[in-house]
């Protein structure tokens, strides 16, 4: 029966897999595009370009332009097309002349705008600037209503750090400086979409975003953001319809790690992988900067692009109960869980309506929850974690674990701001956060020591006492002195370094913990983790062999002479507590069994200390 169900669990896990790596290949060319990306060597001379540029457009009837101003040092232009003519550039002669030719992906905002309904909740709270502000923490009127910053703990990481001198690039819909943005810090953005230096927003999504990011705090107004001395580097890559081009993502990508950004939102994504856009963020990443994307919304088994690209901090959204949001996308690419509101509650800051006029509105989605681990990201960056794979080693080692997270929803565990920030500034937590963190990662176990309320400790202090107990009853009639060849015998016969069973890390195999944790008597079963006792093993059988090999050797012989009076503690306390023995049940007959080998062990550690007068 249990290899029976060992193949059930083998092959379900192996049908998963397989299921999930076809996901994987399939959404790396799924994705809607119009246009196709046309990037070509910069060793080329640029009249072969031009030469090359001109052919394309007579050939296909198009008209080649550089997607922006500052596609023009990288060679990248677009041209109209659909997948069969991609496949024709691809095969055509030009393709020598470019470095990548691949479509031109729209990615999206997320949520979309035709996806409201059940994905994006709209609470018009005008009267933020009105209410009594909270009594506790920040006087921002509407602070309360921001379970999400209680979730993450951010009043702890607000007492080390609010992200001063850090910059954070939201690459976005652009943002708008409404009434609760007026004291963030800005520094220049770009407006891809439209090509000018001004990267407002016509939309609403990005002035959210960078909102969860930097709101203005402490102001008296509105609510507050997590990084909110930070500075916002606004970056339009979204059309007003929640729509952009890999092309624009991966410029704005380039244009943040050249400007100084230290961090990148992009609460963005699609199917369709882009060699443009990775070769972007790898750039980005090469300059220090974390990069931090939104998993995607449509429950599936796989975040989506960018999420998914390496280098790339992929994060799930949980609602107000910790749990999984209905919506988010989970499994591979997921790298972290942060706040990211659901029916029961939604993210609440200041953005525009459609009037372009400052609201106050709840919206829920993975998008909501990137910015707080861009926003917690930059805290870490001010706390002088400086390149981007300690800052994601940092969100990962704070992050409060999940248990039986098979699916991956929740990837490290939940965001928590103020682990974050102690772990950045000290190098380490404080005790009672390290313990929490050693037992909420599953490494301390408390309870196995407590089975129905007994306690399980009691016999290994027993056996460990009784041991001491018999060397010094011996030591009264054959005298000799304490050694550390004696004690450790004492303790490898009676109970092992037993408190190492307490360990549990889930990701290891567990049966080293369970052989250093174990006594002589208890190694014949402890592979296999079972309880009763391996008759050879729980017998005078292997101290009669330690004292055979040793006895000549002048310190060795007091480890095996320990081991033995350890043995013989060990089969008594155990015939008391829990006699079961292979093969002899766990009554009358394996409890005299266990007795008579003690009594052997007693008598064989006699025998070898009989007529001893040489000092240990």
């Amino acid at each position: 029966m249990r290899r029976l169900i060992l193949l059930c669990l083998f092959v379900i896990g192996l049908v998963t897999a397989v299921f999930g790596f076809l996901n994987f290949q399939g959404l790396a060319a799924k994705g809607d595009f119009e246009t196709i990306l046309l990037d070509f060597r910069e060793d080329i001379p640029t009249e072969i370009v031009k030469q090359d540029l001109q052919a394309i457009a007579q050939q296909y009837n198009v008209t080649p332009q550089l997607d922006n101003k500052f596609s023009a040092q990288d060679n990248v232009y677009i041209i109209k097309g659909d997948r069969q003519r991609l496949k024709q550039l691809q095969k055509s002669p030009f393709a020598k002349a470019t470095e990548i030719i691949e479509p031109n992906y729209i990615y999206r905002l997320i949520p979309q705008p035709s996806e409201a309904t059940g994905q994006e909740a709209f609470l018009k709270s005008n009267n933020c600037g009105e209410t009594t502000p909270s009594l506790i923490g920040p006087n921002d009127p509407c602070y309360s209503k921001q379970w999400n910053l209680h979730k993450i703990g951010v009043e702890g990481a607000w007492s080390q750090t609010k992200g001063s001198g850090v910059t954070v690039a939201v690459i976005d819909t652009g943002v708008t400086q409404v009434r609760d943005l007026q004291e963030t810090k800005f520094v220049k953005g770009y407006d891809f979409v439209n090509d000018r230096e001004q990267a407002t927003d016509d939309h609403g999504h990005g002035t959210h975003v960078a909102g969860t990011v930097a709101q203005s705090t402490n102001n008296n107004y509105g609510v507050a953001g997590i990084a909110y001395e930070a500075n916002i580097m606004p970056l339009k890559v979204l059309s007003s319809y929640g729509g952009g081009t890999v092309a624009d993502i991966a410029e704005a990508i380039k244009f943040a790690a050249d400007n100084g950004a230290d961090v990148i939102n992009m609460s963005l994504g699609g199917g369709g992988e882009s060699q443009l856009m990775k070769q972007a963020i790898e750039y980005a990443h090469r300059k220090g900067v974390a990069i931090v994307a939104a998993a995607g919304n449509e429950n599936a088994n796989g975040a989506g692009y960018p999420a998914r690209y390496p280098y790339v901090i992929g994060v799930s959204a949980l609602g107000p109960d910790g749990e999984r949001a209905p919506y988010s996308n989970f499994g591979a690419g997921v790298d972290i869980s942060a706040p990211g509101g659901s029916e029961a509650g939604t993210i609440l800051q200041e953005t525009i309506d459609e009037n372009g006029e400052g609201v106050f509105l709840g919206l829920q989605g993975t998008s909501m929850a990137s910015p707080h681990v861009a926003g917690v990201a930059a805290l870490i960056k001010a706390s002088g974690i400086k390149e981007p794979d300690e800052i994601l080693k940092v969100l990962k080692q704070s992050a409060r674990v999940i248990q039986d997270d098979n699916l991956n929803y929740y990837g490290a565990g939940h965001l928590n701001a103020e682990a974050a920030v102690k772990l950045a500034i000290n190098g380490q937590i404080s005790f009672q956060d390290f313990f929490r963190w050693l037992r909420d990662n599953g490494y301390l176990n408390p309870r196995f020591w407590i089975d129905g309320g007994a306690v399980a400790l009691l016999p290994k202090v027993l056996m460990v006492l009784g041991s001491y107990l018999l060397a010094w009853f011996l030591r009264v009639y054959f005298p000799f002195t304490w050694s550390w060849t004696l004690s450790s015998g004492l303790i490898a016969g009676s109970s092992g370094l037993f408190l190492l069973k307490g360990i549990y890390i889930f990701d290891l195999p567990q049966w080293p913990f369970r052989v250093l944790g174990s006594s002589i008597p208890e190694l014949g079963n402890t592979i296999q983790g079972t309880d009763a006792f391996n008759p050879l093993f729980a017998s005078v059988a292997i101290p009669l062999v330690l004292i055979a090999l040793l006895l000549g050797h002048p310190s060795w012989k007091w480890f095996a002479i320990g081991s033995t009076l350890g043995v013989a503690a060990c089969l008594t306390v155990s015939a008391v507590y829990d006699p079961a023995v292979w093969g002899l049940g766990s009554g009358n007959l394996a409890r005299s069994f266990l007795i008579v080998n003690a009594l052997l062990c007693y008598g064989l550690a006699r025998l070898a200390l009989k007529n001893e007068s040489k000092p240990a």
